[in-house]
Order: structure tokens, then C-alpha cells, then sequence
């Protein structure tokens, strides 16, 4: 009697090929497996929970506001100092975690990777929807802020999904290539925590964009953060939506995005041998 067994020929994809939608797909639920999986880690067992989530932002805006809002007197384009940090440190917060989360994703996979076949992008990027859920649970004290300061938000805030958009392809593109560096280079696990904190400053999140001289103004564009930021932060406060300089942002996330996808489908294909 013969049986028929259905057999997957397993293949590298071509160089060129970025994604294959299809295979993603196929593979969604594993998507929504480890990213309940984080969500879990994150918050198991921890005393305060997903107020931790709130805390962290807040307590970063106190310190920003005493030494560089009082201290440093930094100007903040017209607006309370603790409002004008606290919409920055939102988006940051959310993208520096969710790259440093997706930097180590790999590492702490490994008998996953090791054992079993799938679109390996799946681990970087399930990762991140972990930082959406503390971004979510941070928003909503950005409500009374809001309120307490006499701020309503005007038709910017029709932008605020594209520009979500542009943070999570921002925070894949770079996890990406971390995740892949990390996994032949295990140094790079050092190199994160410090990449971020230098990010942090070269970012207008303390600091407002107009500080920065007209002929400089392209160059710190060119982090896709800038833009980006400073959009959130006047779609959210009624202010005049800085165009140039999210168009040009955008850019850079879209090439970002491409080259991380790029990098970690060339370098995924050894993995298994060297994790």
C-alpha cells in the first residue's frame, strides 16, 4: 500500500529577493507566539508591572525638566518644558527599546534557531510589538498633560499613523542589522547600549530642531529619528508640522529599512552555524 507524504524542499532565496510576503504569512502565528511570548517575560513577576511603563518616561521627563528645562534653560519652541520633552520621549523611548530588544532577539533565541526552520526576520521583529504595548501604556498620561497645559490637538494628529509607521520600519531596519552583526559579533551586544545613548542626544528630544543652525539643519536629518520626532511632537501640540524635515527623515527610514531587511537576509543563511 502506498503512502504519500507532502515533503518542503527547503532553498536559499535568491540574493536580491527582500521578503517573501507569502512565507511570512504562512508563518504568522509564530509571529504572535513570540510576541506574547515578551509581553509575558516583560511583566512577569515584576512589583510595579506595566506602570513601569509609565514611570520610566516620567521620571525621565522630571530630570530633563530640572537640569536642561531649568538649569540649562533650554527653549522649547513656546511650550511647557515637561510637555515638549515628555511627546519626545514617547516615540524614543519606544524605538530605543525596541532596537535594543531587537539587537539581542537572535542571541536569545538560539535553540530556536538552531532546531527549527522559519523566516528568521520573525524574531526582530515580533520583538518590537512588546515596546507598542509600553508606548500605549505611556500615551494615555499624555492625555491629562495635555489637559493641565490647555493643549488641544489640531488636525495634525491625523499623521501620528504614518508616523508610528516610520518609527516601527525605523526600529526593524536598524534591529535587523544588529541582531544579524550580533550574531557573528558578539561584542555588539556592548556596542548597542552605548549606540543609543549617543542617539539619544543628537536627536531633538531635549532640545528643539530650530536650535540647530539652517546649514546644519540636512545633517541632523539625516537620523531618521529627527524628522520624525519633531513631526510627533507638533502633530500632537497643534504646532506647524516641520514637512522638510520629515520628508527628508522619511527618506532615510526607507533606505534604512531596505538595507536592514537587505543585510539580515544575506547574513541569516549561516545562523544556524555560528549561533
Amino acid at each position: 500500500m502506498n503512502s504519500r507524504e507532502n515533503v518542503s524542499i527547503i532553498e536559499p532565496r535568491a540574493s536580491w529577493t527582500l521578503l517573501d510576503l507569502q512565507e511570512l504569512w504562512h508563518y504568522r502565528d509564530l509571529f504572535y507566539f513570540l510576541a506574547w511570548r515578551d509581553v509575558k517575560v516583560r511583566y512577569r513577576q515584576t512589583v510595579l508591572g506595566g506602570l513601569w511603563a509609565v514611570l520610566q518616561p516620567l521620571m525621565t521627563m522630571g530630570i530633563f525638566t530640572i537640569f536642561f528645562g531649568q538649569l540649562a534653560g533650554v527653549p522649547s519652541d513656546g511650550l511647557p518644558y515637561p510637555l515638549f520633552v515628555y511627546t519626545a520621549l514617547l516615540p524614543w523611548q519606544f524605538f530605543s527599546n525596541a532596537v535594543s530588544n531587537s539587537g539581542n532577539s537572535l542571541i536569545a533565541s538560539t535553540q530556536l534557531i538552531s532546531k527549527v526552520y522559519f523566516p528568521r526576520i520573525i524574531i526582530p521583529s515580533s520583538s518590537i510589538l512588546c515596546g507598542l504595548l509600553d508606548f500605549a501604556v505611556a500615551f494615555i498620561l499624555l492625555v491629562p498633560m495635555m489637559v493641565y497645559y490647555g493643549i488641544v490637538p489640531g488636525s495634525g494628529i491625523l499623521l501620528l499613523p504614518v508616523l508610528m509607521a516610520g518609527f516601527i520600519m525605523a526600529a526593524i531596519g536598524v534591529g535587523s542589522i544588529l541582531s544579524a552583526l550580533n550574531v557573528h559579533y558578539r561584542d555588539f551586544r556592548y556596542v548597542v547600549p552605548f549606540m543609543v545613548q549617543i542617539w539619544l542626544f543628537v536627536t531633538p528630544v531635549i532640545y528643539p530642531a530650530s536650535m540647530v543652525p539652517e546649514r546644519w539643519r540636512w545633517m541632523i536629518n539625516l537620523n531618521p529619528m529627527a524628522g520624525l520626532i519633531s513631526a510627533f511632537r507638533a502633530s500632537l501640540l497643534d504646532q506647524a508640522v516641520p514637512w522638510a524635515d520629515l520628508v527628508v527623515s522619511g527618506l532615510v527610514v526607507l533606505l534604512i529599512f531596505a538595507i536592514g531587511l537587505f543585510v539580515f537576509l544575506r547574513m541569516e543563511r549561516r545562523f544556524a552555524d555560528v549561533i
